[in-house]
This record gives C-alpha cells, sequence and structure tokens, in this order.
C-alpha cells in the first residue's frame, strides 16, 4: 500500500507519500481499500499539531474516507468482503488502504457514490448532530449558518432545509453566497461587505435568529450573539477563523439563550446506538435527494499538498475530495 505518513506533525511539508506494509485486520477491524477521502479542516489542523486531539507519530491523516472492505477481523458481523462502506476513523485516510475498528465503518446502501460518501459523515454526522439533537431545531425556526459555503456549513443549510427551517447563510464573498442560495438557502449575507448584525436585524425583523450554527468562530461570534432571539440556541462547531472568541457572560443572560458545544466525535463515541441511527437516516435523506455533498474539487491521491494549500485559501466550496484509481 501507499500513503501520507506523518512523522513529526509541524506543518503541511511534514507529510510525504510512501510505500508501507499493507495490513492486515486484528479482532473487531476492518481492511478497506480506500477508493475517495475528503479532506476536513482538522486535517490541516492534524498535521500542524493544532487539533485537540494529537495522534501518536508516524501516523496517516485523513478522517474520512469510503471504499471496498478487502477484509474483515474475527467478529465483525455487519460487513463483509466486497462491501462497499465508509469509515469516520480520525486518521488513516489519505492512502490506498487502512485498517480500521468495526464500529467506525457504515455500510452503503446501493447507489451511494464513493466520492458522495467520502465527503458525508463527518460533515452531516456534525451538521445533524449539531441542530437535530443539540438545538432541537424545530420547522418554522430561522437558522443562521456561519461560513456557509464550507464543507459543515453546506451540510447544515441543506438539513436546516430538510427539517424545515428558514435559512440564513452566511459567506465570505457573493461567490459563496451564491452557492448558498442554489442548495436551498432561503436568504444569504456576505459578511465582508455588509454589517452582519444590521443585516440579521433586517431579516428577522428585529427579531432574532433562533439557532446559530458556528463553525467560524473568531470576531463574528459576539455581533451575532447579540442578534439571537429570546430562548436562542448557539452552536459552537468549531474556530477556522482561528480565535476563539470571548463572549460576555451576561449576553446568554439576558437573551434567555443558550451557548451549546458541538463534538460529533465524542458523541459518536460515547453513544455508538445513536449515532448509527442517525447517520441510517441521512443515508435515507441522501437516497430522497434532501442532502447530497457539495464537492468543490475532485484531485488524485497523490495531489494532498495541492488539496492543502487550497484549504489554506479559504476559497473551497463544500469539500475537496481525493481519489484513488
Amino acid at each position: 500500500m501507499h500513503a501520507w505518513l506523518c512523522e513529526n506533525p509541524t506543518g503541511v511539508d511534514a507529510v510525504a507519500w510512501k510505500e508501507l506494509p499493507t495490513p492486515q485486520p486484528a479482532a473487531g477491524e476492518v481492511l478497506i481499500a480506500i477508493k475517495a477521502a475528503s479532506l476536513n479542516f482538522p486535517d490541516l489542523l492534524v498535521v500542524q499539531g493544532k487539533y485537540q486531539v494529537k495522534p501518536t507519530p508516524p501516523f496517516v491523516p485523513g478522517s474520512e474516507f469510503a471504499g471496498v472492505v478487502e477484509a474483515v477481523g474475527d467478529g465483525v458481523r455487519h460487513v463483509k468482503a466486497g462491501d462497499p462502506v465508509a469509515a469516520f476513523a480520525g486518521t488513516g485516510g489519505f492512502a490506498t488502504h487502512a485498517c480500521v475498528k468495526a464500529e467506525v465503518v457504515m455500510p452503503l446502501p446501493r447507489g451511494f457514490a464513493f466520492d458522495d460518501a467520502a465527503a458525508f459523515v463527518l460533515t452531516y454526522g456534525t451538521s445533524h448532530h449539531a441542530l437535530v439533537d443539540r438545538a432541537a431545531l424545530k420547522a418554522g425556526e430561522t437558522l443562521l449558518v456561519l461560513g456557509a459555503a464550507g464543507g459543515v456549513g453546506t451540510a447544515a443549510v441543506q438539513i436546516g432545509k430538510a427539517v424545515g427551517a428558514r435559512v440564513i447563510a452566511a459567506a465570505s464573498s457573493d461567490e459563496k453566497c451564491a452557492l448558498c442560495r442554489e442548495i436551498g438557502a432561503d436568504e444569504t449575507i456576505n459578511y465582508s461587505s455588509a454589517n452582519l448584525r444590521d443585516e440579521l436585524k433586517r431579516l428577522t425583523g428585529s427579531k432574532g435568529v433562533d439557532v446559530v450554527y458556528d463553525p467560524v468562530g473568531g470576531d463574528l461570534a459576539e455581533p451575532v450573539f447579540r442578534a439571537i432571539a429570546w430562548r436562542g440556541r448557539y452552536l459552537v462547531i468549531g474556530f477556522a477563523q482561528g480565535g476563539i472568541p470571548n463572549l460576555p457572560l451576561n449576553l446568554p443572560l439576558l437573551k434567555g439563550a443558550s451557548l451549546v458545544g458541538v463534538f460529533w466525535g465524542e458523541f459518536a463515541r460515547r453513544e455508538p446506538q445513536a449515532n448509527a441511527r442517525m447517520l441510517a437516516e441521512l443515508a435515507q435523506w441522501y437516497a430522497q435527494g434532501k442532502v447530497k455533498p457539495v464537492i468543490d474539487q475532485r484531485l488524485p491521491m497523490t495531489a494532498l499538498p495541492e488539496a492543502f494549500a487550497r484549504m489554506g485559501t479559504r476559497k473551497v466550496r463544500g469539500k475537496l475530495v481525493l481519489l484513488n484509481d
């Protein structure tokens, strides 16, 4: 097998394409021949040594991928050799093969394309867990999605519409806003050229938004929280802008609002049955055409440095996907 190996997590230059022994699955493991893997923001952070989960070097980055089962270890019952699957394993995806724990492997229903499947589990799992489980978003409520043209953002827009919410998508360019309208957003705000708080006040008739989905953080958080509705829920997804906000705690008090942390990976680990039910519902929504990953580019697996460079420009719309021949 070949893989991008990170022996010292000091940055994207620390990964190298190397030939390695193909592993064999131990008990409870599955060996997958990888067809596609997607690039997520945590994949960039992990090779920089900046992510909250720090794999022990050397490791193969790439948290999310899809392919075909080549072999299974003892005790694995839900998949067999030849089955198409997706996996969210934290590491291992930027390679031709990966050996992973069976519980992170999701059987793919008929008609689920590998490139879509590789861009599905993390972003849609995060967004569904955030909006449906943590925020209890209801039909008729107003949802604001920040960073709405990114991977988790596009998933959140689609899931918000699937549950019947009014979706306001906020992004950093007119091009990204246009994409958000194409996938169902009711309103858009370009926060590079417009005052975000003023636009939210205008679009909600001063009522405010019921749920905020925030994977961006930084200096957007406080003005957005000041535009939240009574009993609003502010979902903390991540900090793509780089800075962790320091919110004045009088704001949730005055608004009767909730500040809600979202860590889908830990939810999946602690509540595997609930996570499996959620992924099954999302697979149904995919089959029904309610959700579909937005793919920015498809590149060869050997082009990981190019993919990292594009992610660093913050011009990615949706997800970057790497393909094996």
